[in-house]
């Protein structure tokens, strides 16, 4: 064969070969390919997936208002369309913190209004603001609208939506897993501990809870604290916060706007489509939702009592002491005679709360439960606080906070206002019987400010201050017309007042308050339509002080029938028989706080209290000096809302100070108490008592009133003049009478002097930048007044006198302390 031919017919054999397995090769890969799905392109970050990729099978859901899921870390939320843009009331609270100040467990933090939101690929959350309204009709309502703009405080990407598509599913964690300021530690609180940043690697979301209208949520923040409040080596403060969030109701409830003659606890708004030719302000009640029944609205129309739609139910923490809840259910329920004056039985009732078995995702954080709350505290105190729709005032909820040692107040307060005369407050360390009593009292307060009403400090100022001498009196009437006075204990009675009450009850004023804000009036179809009806309510009362409405002041008191701690009608006479019980105390209270192996603790702790009663009742007597009553009225009703204290009265009450304060109360320095207490401090302790009532009576908005009654009455005014003259002659008698001046005397004149001096120096008192109705500040421009040349002559007076008795006497202690007097006010009148 030939040599080329063979060579040819290989290559072309392996040519046929190669092509052969290629051809198979590509025939494979084809049926490969056919059998393999393609690989689908990643999504795009952001992008919206479906519903069962966001929300796996792994996923935990608690079914309530939202959806919640809990699946890989994430706190899922998935909101119905029908919620979007529904208004959601945000309550935050601290509910455990690391210290025991007062930030304490259970304080609400913030309350907000919020509204969701879908736009575009986003979910927002904004803040509500109910504080400018117009009616929807009218057109000004859309330059509310723009001057309203709701802020935006978070945002979240859309992961996902229902397969129905009737639902919105995002990432909620960062909500609270981060720091957003308006859902954590309020900013007083991050001031205080001195926070720079959240740790956010020792923060974490705990729990997650959905019910029916509300959403619980439970996160713990660890802050970076440069001054926390325990723990201070760690350098971090950790607090749990609690935040609800309630779904408000699709309807508002009928509002009742406020009066100020009737005290109550309310929301504001300002309405530009007032039909006033200016922006008006409109106020109203902070109220429970008490409507009548369908069924019952013939028996209410007839004056029957009936039950509410809805009963007010106050549950007692789990937290609380076995054998005080009785005492603290009995002062909740004791508002029920209140709400029958409204037209209601049983509107108030309490409850203990479910067992953790039978329901262990029961919370006294939980809106839906209105909860007295036992917090361990030493801060001796209790506080009713609210939360309230801010369109309507229909409160929501409410929580007392209850701190353990409110016992040891109450105990202190009992002993010295009640143990002259009564044999159970003569001990430390009260029969539960007693305490019991005594909690009851405070839980009713406390249950008052819940349901809206403050503190009416004017109350105690009705009864004659006899009347809290008899029994058959106190019995049916307590201390005072208002439990929410703070009209503790009775201090007026005396030894042989036997059976007389020792505090206040559900009052008068309380049955009256109840009906005027509660009492449904049913042919009225808007608040507007209601306000003839109210008015004519508080009319059949006006004038009788059992009705009034007296402010809690701030800052100082102006009108002194409106105080707190007072009793009667007549501030020297209560504090005299006040005084005298207090005398009977002093020489009982080392028998009466002493316990065999015990230490002085308690004998020192009740001397103290014995004292700071003392200084109250030179304080109810020292600020009618200047004082002006106020009594609200309207512009149909005869006289003046204010009107200047009795000149004669105001005079008194000097003459009181002077006998019972500034001359030494030798009584209140007991030798053997001292002793057994302390190594030193009486002197001071007693000259600080001397230098409150000196000032509180040398304070320039009281002299400025002063004045100004003197202005605008001449001779029926107390001038001046007259009280400066009076105080001299008190304070500085030994000048006259040549007698000798004890250490406390001498320490009281040279305060005196300090204070004259300090106000020939004083600023100006500006209006307080704070408006409220606590806060009456007298305007004061010193320099302007009369009372700079008032006290140049005191000063000039006192020098002459100080340098007269000086030179005639021979006692080298008071010679060489009015020699120092006249050198210092040469220093005053003649600074270098």
């Amino acid at each position: 064969m030939n040599k080329h031919f063979l060579t040819g017919l290989l290559t072309l054999l392996l040519i046929i070969g190669i092509t052969t397995t290629a051809d198979a090769q590509r025939k494979r890969k084809k049926e490969k390919e056919a059998t393999v799905k393609p690989t689908p392109p990643k999504p795009k970050k952001g992008a919206i997936e479906p519903y069962s990729k966001v929300v796996t099978k792994e996923a935990k859901t608690d079914e309530g208002l939202f959806k919640i899921h809990f699946v890989d870390d994430k706190y899922l939320f998935e909101i119905p369309d029908s919620l979007l843009k529904r208004e959601m009331l945000m309550v935050t609270r601290i509910a455990k913190n690391t210290s025991n100040n007062r930030s304490f467990g259970g304080q609400k933090a913030n309350v907000q209004v919020l509204r969701w939101q879908k736009k575009d690929k986003k979910i927002l959350l904004r803040v509500v603001s109910h504080k400018i309204v117009a009616d929807e009709e009218l057109p000004v309502h859309e330059a509310v609208v723009n001057s309203n703009f709701e802020p935006v405080l978070f945002t979240f990407p859309i992961k996902a939506f229902s397969d129905d598509k009737t639902a919105t599913v995002i990432d909620a964690t960062e909500l609270f897993s981060t720091d957003v300021k308006a859902l954590g530690l309020p900013e007083y609180v991050r001031k205080g501990y001195k926070i720079t940043r959240l740790e956010a690697n020792k923060s974490f979301i705990d729990s997650f809870n959905s019910y029916p209208l509300n959403i619980e949520v439970r996160h713990v923040k660890t802050y970076a604290a440069s001054a926390p409040p325990s723990n201070s080596s760690t350098g971090t403060v950790s607090v749990e916060m609690s935040n609800s969030m309630i779904l408000l109701p699709k309807e508002p409830m009928k509002r009742r706007i406020f009066d100020e003659r009737v005290g109550w606890f309310t929301t504001s708004q300002t309405d530009y489509g007032s039909e006033a030719q200016k922006s008006e302000k409109v106020t109203f009640l902070d109220r429970w939702r008490l409507e009548v029944k369908d069924e019952d609205l013939e028996k209410f129309k007839k004056g029957e009592l009936v039950e509410p739609k809805k009963q007010i139910v106050y549950y007692i923490d789990r937290a609380t002491p076995e054998k005080w809840r009785p005492f603290i259910k009995q002062g909740i329920e004791d508002w029920q005679v209140a709400f029958e004056a409204a037209g209601f039985k049983n509107a108030i009732i309490a409850k203990d709360p479910p067992t953790k078995e039978a329901d262990p995702e029961w919370s006294p954080e939980d809106v839906r439960y209105s909860v007295v709350r036992y917090l361990a505290s030493p801060i001796p105190n209790a506080n009713g606080p609210h939360v309230s729709d801010p369109r309507s005032g229909e409160i929501l909820e409410s929580d007392i906070n209850w701190y353990h040692n409110v016992m040891s107040l109450l105990q202190g307060w009992y002993f010295v206002q009640t143990a002259a005369i009564n044999p159970d407050a003569q001990r430390v360390g009260f029969k539960d019987e007693v305490m019991g009593e005594l909690i009851k009292f405070v839980s009713s307060h406390e249950v008052g400010h819940t349901l809206g009403f403050p503190h009416n400090m004017g109350s105690s100022s009705a009864y004659p201050v006899d009347s809290l001498r008899s029994a058959t009196f106190t019995k049916k009437y307590g201390t005072a017309p208002s439990i929410m006075d703070y009209a503790r204990f009775n201090y007026v009675a005396q030894p042989g007042d036997k059976d007389v009450a020792m505090m206040p009850n559900i009052g008068v004023y309380d049955k009256y308050a109840a009906k005027w804000g509660y009492r449904p009036i049913l042919d009225a179809e808007t608040a507007e339509d209601e306000k003839e009806t109210l008015d004519n309510w508080i009319l059949e009362h006006a004038g009788d002080s059992w009705y009034r409405f007296g402010h809690q002041q701030a800052g100082g008191v102006v009108d002194p029938s409106s105080q707190t701690e007072d009793l009667g009608n007549d501030a020297i006479k209560a504090s005299t028989y006040g005084i005298a019980n207090l005398k009977r105390i002093v020489p009982n209270l080392i028998d009466w706080t002493s316990e065999k192996g015990e230490n002085y603790d308690d004998l020192k702790s009740m001397y103290g209290h014995v004292i700071s009663q003392y200084n109250r009742y030179m304080g109810h007597v020292s600020s009618n000096i200047g004082g002006v009553y106020e009594n609200y009225k309207t512009s149909d009703q005869e006289g003046n809302v204010y009107a200047h204290v009795d000149k004669k009265h105001q005079k008194n009450c000097l003459k009181f100070i002077n006998n019972e304060l500034f001359k030494t109360p030798t009584w209140l320095i007991d030798k053997d108490i001292i002793g057994r207490t302390e190594f030193s401090g009486i002197t001071e302790r007693i000259g600080d008592l001397q230098v409150k009532t000196l000032n509180n009576i040398l304070d320039l908005g009281r002299m400025t009133r002063m004045i100004e009654n003197e202005t605008l009455n001449g001779y029926e005014a107390y001038t001046l003049i007259a009280m400066m003259s009076d105080l001299r002659n008190g304070i500085w008698s030994e000048l006259r009478t040549g007698k000798t001046i004890d250490t406390y005397r001498r320490n009281l004149q040279r305060a005196h002097i300090e204070k004259l001096g300090s106000l020939m120096t004083a600023k100006d008192v500006k209006k307080s930048t704070r408006q409220s109705s606590y806060v009456k500040t007298t305007t004061v421009k010193v320099k302007q007044s009369d009372i700079i040349p008032v006290v140049r002559g005191e000063l000039n007076r006192l020098k002459r006198d100080a340098q007269r008795a000086a030179a005639a006497t021979s006692n080298t202690t008071k010679k060489y302390h009015l020699q120092d007097i006249a050198k210092r006010i040469d220093a005053i009148l003649n600074p270098k």
